[in-house]
């Protein structure tokens, strides 16, 4: 299961200690949530783990309009599929 680590800054770091935050967003694979007035207010990704991130997002959100297409039988067998697919080829 995937686990992102996190650790919480004040605002103020942000701006003085803007550095650190990279290095540790990306080095430690770590989110960093920023606060504003002791609440949450952003947070902090390396790029390359937001980009991860975007990803199994998009991934899961495709899984889950294919489980809906399934139980609400939008479907077609994969022989079909194969079928048209070959056909397609053909003309072409």
């Amino acid at each position: 299961m995937f686990s992102l680590q996190e650790s919480i800054r004040p605002s103020a770091d942000l701006r003085n200690h803007y550095s650190e935050i990279s290095r540790q967003c990306r080095e430690n694979k770590e989110a960093v949530i920023i606060t504003v007035n002791g609440r949450g207010d952003t947070v902090s990704l390396s790029y390359d783990e937001y980009k991860r991130m975007k990803s199994r997002i998009e991934l899961l959100e495709m899984l889950a309009e294919a489980e809906d297409d399934e139980k609400n039988g939008r479907v077609e067998p994969i022989e079909n599929t194969f079928r048209d697919l070959r056909q397609m080829l053909k003309e072409k």
